[in-house]
């Protein structure tokens, strides 16, 4: 398993919620805060970011309005809708407890006690 390029399955739309809690970003922007938040393990490519983006949007869990960058480029500007701020506290929930969980298989109490 290649970390720098593979995601979780299900966990890439909770990354861009989560990226676009903070404000309106860009694709290109939120691509790059998750590869440099993420210590560059995560590396979303175009081919999965704007499928995502684009089943988001179909959701109602994002909004978006064309505007320019900070280069002066035009570009689409992704915005969290109440709906999807709500999704995001779910997914969030539901991710603590399965990484809980995960945690408890690998090591599970008679390890730790060792």
């Amino acid at each position: 398993m290649a970390l720098e390029t593979d995601i979780l399955q299900g966990s890439l739309d909770l990354l861009v919620l989560k990226r676009l809690s903070t404000g309106p970003m860009h694709g290109w922007g939120i691509a790059q805060d998750i590869q440099s938040l993420s210590g560059d393990t995560f590396k979303v490519g175009q081919g999965s970011l704007y499928p995502a983006l684009y089943r988001l949007e179909q959701q109602r869990l994002i909004d978006s309005d064309w505007g320019t960058t900070e280069n002066n480029r035009r570009a689409k500007f992704y915005r969290l809708t109440p709906l999807g701020r709500k999704q995001l506290d779910i997914e969030t929930s539901r991710w603590d407890k399965m990484a809980a969980a995960i945690a408890r298989i690998l090591r599970p109490a008679r390890e730790t006690s060792r």
